[in-house]
């Protein structure tokens, strides 16, 4: 039986990049031992209409069901309510697959400006499950309260099993990256019990690989030192916020947020998720730029072990940003959403790939 594959558009430029990543994976598909099938679901506004959920249940059984999910942006912001179906589906997702990981991998290009040097190369592992933001937290779901009016209290879960899970996949995927380096990045001198229990449980996974290098730094002097000496990174591992924080920054660092692929990784499902908003200002005027997209269907290519067409992929991705006659607008190109994906489709037809 084929491998499936869900396919979630979400809102504003989400058809139009999801409508992209489509045509790419069916060029790449001669690479593929196993094709998967694309299947369709609703999720956000369009969801919300139709079902009064921007994520209804059955979309979740879908997705437990499929062997991977691509997931567009979605515009969370403007939902309504919870309790008026305005569920922020990524984070509905993460819980109900149970994806501990956000992988987010940061690679300067050749060919395309990028604001310093050397060029980055590095991985920011986040842990996805816990933290400060309120939807994966407790109190019925909302880890922020009002106990009393003038009042907003957020609480942070650290928890020893999830820093484990993390750690573990950090250290598996610096096993595999030449470097061969972890640092761990906290706020320990501030927040010494919550992040010194992450710090403790990282450190006794690092004892485990004693053929990787492992260091720890603040996220302040980690965020200046993004900036002033990128390459000093290769892995990097932190709790939900922070690893939010510093992959954008990566990104931006390396070209454009919108050239970085994500992945939400569990044990046993995993979601391509593109790392951008669904910049609704655009929508509908094929200006958008797919690569997040395309290349977060490629890193689920691989963790499936599709390698060999998720290479080509990246490699075609490569060639195209070489040339502002072959890139999108927003980092200096003349091609639109359509046209780059057709391009992409064309490399992948002429063998761009490895053989």
């Amino acid at each position: 039986m084929a491998r499936r594959f869900l396919c979630l558009e979400g809102d504003g430029i989400g058809p139009e990049i999801m409508a992209a990543t489509k045509q790419v994976l069916a060029a790449a598909a001669p690479l593929m031992s196993e094709v998967p099938s694309l299947e369709d679901a609703a999720i956000g506004f369009t969801a919300l209409a139709a079902h009064g959920s921007t994520i209804p249940d059955d979309v979740i059984t879908a997705a437990k069901a499929a062997d991977g999910v691509i997931l567009g942006p979605v515009s969370h912001n403007d939902y309504p309510p919870v309790a008026a179906g305005g569920l922020n589906p990524s984070g509905v997702l993460r819980k109900a697959l149970d994806l501990h990981a956000n992988i987010r991998p940061a690679r300067s290009h050749d060919g395309l400006p990028h604001p310093i040097k050397p060029p980055l190369d590095l991985v920011v592992m986040r842990e996805n499950l816990e933290g400060f933001y309120a939807d994966r937290n407790m109190f019925d779901g909302n880890g922020e309260f009002s106990p009393v009016d003038g009042v907003a209290l957020s609480v942070r879960r650290i928890t020893r099993q999830a820093s484990h899970n993390i750690a573990t996949t950090a250290f598996d995927w610096a096993q595999r990256r030449p470097a061969r380096r972890v640092t761990a990045i906290h706020k320990a001198n501030v927040m010494r019990m919550s992040d010194g229990l992450f710090l403790e449980t990282v450190r006794a996974v690092a004892a485990e690989h004693p053929g990787i290098a492992y260091d720890e730094m603040l996220v302040d002097a980690a965020a200046a030192m993004l900036v002033r000496d990128p390459g000093r990174f290769d892995v990097i591992v932190t709790t939900n916020m922070f690893g939010d924080i510093l992959s954008d920054l990566a990104s931006e660092l390396s070209g454009s947020l919108g050239l970085a692929g994500s992945l939400n990784a569990g044990t046993r499902h995993a979601v391509a998720q593109a790392q951008h908003g669904s910049a609704p200002d655009i929508a509908g005027r094929d200006r958008a730029n797919p690569t997040s997209l395309i290349l977060s269907a490629a890193m689920l290519l691989a963790h499936l072990g599709e390698v060999r067409a998720a290479t080509a992929i990246e490699s075609a991705v490569t060639t195209a940003l070489t040339s502002p006659d072959t890139r999108t607008a927003d980092v200096g190109g003349t091609l639109g959403c359509a046209a780059f994906a057709a391009y992409l489709c064309d490399l992948l037809g002429n063998g761009s790939g490895p053989a």
